[in-house]
């Protein structure tokens, strides 16, 4: 039975890559001879020519493209296995690695990891960042998982699995009011001072879209994207905020804060992004099973 070189591979990998033999020699710290070599018995192997030299560029063939495709599935299964069991308590502990965007509300986080806070067999690691940095960590099987507020789809690039986990009602939240009567959005929010998301966040154009058929003009106080900095300011001004009840659950049951009214056509979305794997880890599997009812309870 032949085997293949795996080492033989992945120097093919990195050529196709880089599409250059001098660019993929001074990557992997060997001689451009060497490497061609290396490429050519891997070409002999398979009874494929994998590269068509254009230039001084190599292009793949039909069989380089099928080739490659298997090489990054192999890389990719690698690169999972060594995360797998680089932690130490890997075998004892289950270990599940959470990437949030840093504007995501704390307390939905807090909601779906909760089946997992009391369990000693189990260790989190939670971090925060930017999406585009997130993706690359999970596309680097650094993260299991990434939870966002926007939704991720596939590419030529990279397959995102982004599945939405939660839809909320978006609502009107400030101080308590002085009067009794219901909010009225019509008449009401026209004299209300907002915080609200930036135009960057879907919800915010959708609101705006909202006030142009009302033909209401708020006056916006501020816009901030981070949901942790709005609870603070709401807190802190006399301003409304336009955000799910979740993220200011706390002060709505202490009486800190009140529900002027909801948009009933407005939601906020909260998605899980995962990338297809040979092992899905079953703690992000039994997390990602619960209905909406079970993480907000």
């Amino acid at each position: 039975m032949a085997y293949l070189n795996y080492h033989h591979l992945n120097y093919f990998r990195v050529v196709a890559k880089t599409g250059h033999l001098s660019r993929a020699a001074q990557q992997l710290h060997i001689a451009q001879s060497a490497l061609s070599s290396q490429i050519k018995q891997l070409e002999q192997q398979l009874g494929q020519a994998l590269f068509l030299r254009q230039g001084r560029r190599l292009e793949l063939t039909e069989a380089g493209r099928i080739a490659l495709s298997y090489a990054e599935n192999i890389n990719a299964q690698g690169s999972e296995l060594l995360s797998l069991f680089q932690e130490g308590d890997a075998v004892t502990r289950q270990i599940l690695r959470i990437g949030a965007v840093a504007t995501l509300s704390r307390n939905f986080q807090e909601s779906f990891i909760e089946p997992l806070l009391h369990r000693q067999d189990v260790r989190l690691v939670m971090q925060s960042g930017g999406i585009t940095d997130l993706l690359n960590r999970l596309a680097a099987h650094q993260l299991d998982v990434v939870l966002s507020n926007r939704e991720e789809y596939a590419s030529s690039v990279q397959a995102w699995r982004c599945q939405r986990i939660a839809r909320q009602t978006v609502s009107l939240i400030g101080k308590p009011r002085s009067v009794k009567t219901p909010f009225c959005i019509t008449s009401d929010l026209q004299h209300t001072t907002l915080i609200v998301p930036g135009h960057e966040n879907a919800l915010r154009g959708h609101f705006d879209l909202m006030c142009e058929k009302l033909q209401v003009k708020p006056t916006i106080l501020a816009e901030v994207d981070d949901m942790a900095m709005m609870r603070v300011l709401a807190r802190a001004s006399t301003a409304a905020i336009l955000v799910p009840p979740v993220v200011v659950r706390d002060e709505l049951k202490q009486g800190a804060l009140q529900e002027y009214t909801v948009f009933p056509d407005l939601y906020e979305d909260f998605f899980a992004i995962t990338i297809q794997r040979q092992y899905q880890h079953p703690l992000l599997t039994d997390l990602l099973a619960r209905s909406e009812k079970d993480i907000f309870g």
